[in-house]
């Protein structure tokens, strides 16, 4: 049978272990930055990174922080979302959606809310026919 575990990365090699899978969806970071990044979105924004184990083995990877804005009260942003791409369409994405959807209630937050890139058309169909997600903005961007 298939053992399915949700573990909180917080140690330096936890980290590391769910970069080959985190480097499939941020493709522009190296290792470095990556850890880098990690920890200060830990240290600054109360960052949480969890994977989805099967037998052992990182599958899924699910990042996410608590925020409050005006618009959305106080809510869960998801940062990052990734399957394994080998491993896609098994439900492990549904299943860490899922725990942070409990983890968020628990906490006392209002919803959860993410931002897809316009190219993951997938990822949108997934959102919101599979995770009965709505669409309700754009996400605007300006580098400086």
């Amino acid at each position: 049978m298939n053992e399915l575990t949700i573990k909180r990365l917080q140690s330096r090699d936890e980290i590391v272990e769910a970069y080959p899978i985190m480097k499939q969806l941020r493709t522009h970071l190296d290792e470095v930055t990556y850890l880098e990044l990690v920890y200060e979105a830990q240290e600054k924004d109360c960052y949480q990174l969890f994977a989805l184990k099967s037998e052992g083995e990182i599958v899924a990877v699910i990042g996410f922080k608590p925020m409050i804005t005006l618009y959305y009260g106080r809510f869960i942003w998801v940062c990052d979302l990734v399957t394994d791409t080998t491993k896609r369409s098994s439900g492990y994405g549904e299943k860490l959606l899922i725990y942070v959807h409990e983890w968020a209630k628990e906490n006392s937050y209002e919803s959860v809310a993410l931002s897809s890139g316009l190219q993951r058309v997938d990822a949108h169909r997934f959102y919101e026919e599979k995770m009965d997600y709505d669409k309700v903005s754009y996400v605007f961007k300006k580098s400086l």
